[in-house]
């Protein structure tokens, strides 16, 4: 027979589970969720790894999805898979085509051009990797544009939502072989505040 204590006990305690549980619950899933931080007050910035954060000052002013291949040569030397150029169609929300995005000068300067012929090149300053089936999310700074159009007063790009995209996993089978991998990803294109 239990007594009144036991009772007492027996009742704090199930109240301590059941007010601590959702709270456990929610620090739990708060750990397992990737570290995303909002962009200020820019409600059309993506909720992206902190280490892609675009610096204050600047706000999003144009979106595209883009549809297209990541284009990687395989070297025999090296027995690796080297990252060529992307080549990918940019399309509105709408589903119009917008422009396209291409190496402007070697992989390591991504383009994106506007159908009405603005154009920013950007350089890599970080890049998480979100999805490990994807190709990386990145931040870009930059370096080049030209106008008028959308690209021109971009100062910073973000790729994010990445699906594909990623080198061959299998060996090539001969030195200069390309591999043209399909992709997926949504650009951001920031300028000055």
């Amino acid at each position: 027979m239990k007594n009144p204590q036991s009772k007492t006990i027996g009742f704090f305690f199930f109240s301590a589970i059941r007010l601590t549980a959702p709270t456990l619950a929610l620090l739990l899933l708060a750990t397992l969720s990737p570290v995303r931080a909002d962009q200020g007050q820019d409600n059309r910035a993506p909720d992206v790894p902190v280490s892609l954060l675009v610096p204050d000052g600047n706000k999003v002013h144009f979106h595209a999805y883009a549809v297209g291949v990541q284009i990687y040569t395989w070297n025999a030397t090296s027995s690796t898979w080297v990252f060529t150029a992307p080549e990918a169609v940019l399309y509105d929300s709408d589903g119009n085509v917008v422009g396209m995005h291409y190496a402007y000068a070697g992989p390591t300067r991504p383009a994106w051009e506007s159908e009405s012929g603005s154009l920013v090149v950007g350089a890599r300053l970080a890049a998480s990797t979100v999805d490990s089936s994807a190709i990386p999310w990145l931040l870009l700074g930059a370096v080049q544009t030209e106008g008028p159009g959308i690209f021109e007063p971009t100062t910073y790009v973000q790729r994010v939502n990445t699906a594909g995209g990623k080198a061959p996993a299998s060996a090539g089978t001969a030195n200069g072989q390309v591999a043209r991998v399909p992709y997926t990803a949504e650009y951001f294109f920031y300028r000055a505040n």
